[in-house]
């Protein structure tokens, strides 16, 4: 491995869209939602053991959450946990990350990812990471994951590659395309240039530096004061007075949209961005019925297509019904229809207003 080889993994969300299992107070990167035992920042962080050793893996989070990080991940030292005093969305975290990681190393090569993706073949995930990594090493260049679509989803973000441009099995990239309706992820599909935007970017911390001093310079310029404290005891306090000058926005907008020199690995190694029960749902092993169940004491009776989740001392009792999400967190049950799932986030919302905090 690399020693100049970095990972970062962000864990600073809040999950609302997996409410009323995430809560402000223990998001969805600190649960079990898979079902095996651990956290899905732990087996996130166990994922890109493949990749690089524990102590060259930092994690970005809210600071609120740093005793949780430290108790999922008892392997990190406290330089390694980087705590953002506000949600600034993704550019500001990732510029904090690469000043970081550049101050450490000139020659910082790293990775960027979220916390919350469900991938089924690791090995397959860690051998694409790792040619990124290759290619960034020995090229000005930023490279994400693109994920081979299987079907036309409305969800996702999309990337266009250019099909002929290929070098080592990296492909330039033409566009990133928001989340597009249901016409146009069809011909994204049929196009066969496109892939799904899995959030996960390779470069070098000097290449990405560069692009937010071209393209985000008010970002770049708040972060380039602290050159002289990162990973010293001095950078909390610098972070907690100029992080949240930082504008509220996302690194696709920020740089991605603007920069020239972006690659993409087109792969298939079974992935989900876990954004919502649903997606739960379509990923989890389930049972004749397609149903999902997620908890010890349940009697169905007619129910298909539906996920089930309740505490285990809980006897749950569902009939005749099809394509629902039943949550039961004790103190809030929800139970909705699958195909009006994006209404969750709004729906938290809403218990936030009438009721405070007690219940979000």
């Amino acid at each position: 491995m690399n020693s100049n080889t970095y990972v970062a993994i962000m864990a600073g969300g809040v999950g609302s869209r997996f409410w009323p299992a995430s809560r402000e107070s223990k998001p969805k990167q600190f649960l079990d939602i898979t079902g095996d035992g651990r956290s899905l920042l732990r087996i996130t962080f166990e994922r890109f053991l493949k990749v690089t050793t524990a102590d060259k893996i930092f994690i970005v989070t809210n600071g609120k959450y740093l005793a949780q990080v430290m108790e999922h991940l008892p392997e990190l030292e406290a330089n390694q946990v980087l705590c953002e005093p506000s949600r600034n969305n993704t550019a500001p975290c990732v510029a904090y990350t690469a000043f970081k990681l550049h101050a450490l190393s000139a020659d910082a090569n790293f990775v960027i990812a979220p916390s919350d993706a469900l991938i089924t073949n690791e090995v397959l995930f860690a051998e694409n990471i790792n040619r990124a990594l290759a290619f960034t090493e020995k090229n000005d260049a930023i490279v994400t994951l693109g994920i081979s679509p299987d079907r036309p989803h409305t969800g996702y973000g999309y990337i266009q590659f250019v099909a002929e441009g290929a070098r080592e099995g990296v492909y330039p990239v033409a566009r990133f395309t928001e989340k597009p309706d249901e016409a146009a992820a069809r011909s994204f599909l049929a196009d066969g240039n496109y892939l799904w935007n899995a959030g996960i970017f390779i470069w070098r911390s000097k290449t990405v530096l560069e692009a937010y001093k071209q393209f985000a310079p008010g970002i770049y310029d708040i972060f380039q004061q602290g050159m002289s404290v990162y990973n010293t005891a001095e950078e909390q306090a610098f972070i907690d007075e100029y992080y949240p000058q930082t504008p509220s926005i996302s690194v696709d907008y920020a740089i991605m949209e603007n920069v020239t020199n972006v690659y993409t690995i087109p792969a298939q190694f079974g992935w989900s961005d876990l954004g919502a029960w649903g997606a739960l749902l379509e990923e989890s092993a389930k049972d004749e019925h397609g149903n999902v169940i997620a908890a010890e004491c349940v009697i169905t009776e007619d129910v298909h297509n539906s996920l089930i989740r309740a505490p285990a001392d809980k006897l749950v009792v569902v009939g005749g019904v099809d394509d629902l999400l039943i949550i039961d967190e004790g103190d809030v049950l929800l139970v909705y229809p699958r195909n009006r799932e994006q209404e969750i986030k709004q729906l938290r919302q809403r218990a936030q207003e009438i009721y405070g905090e007690r219940f979000v």
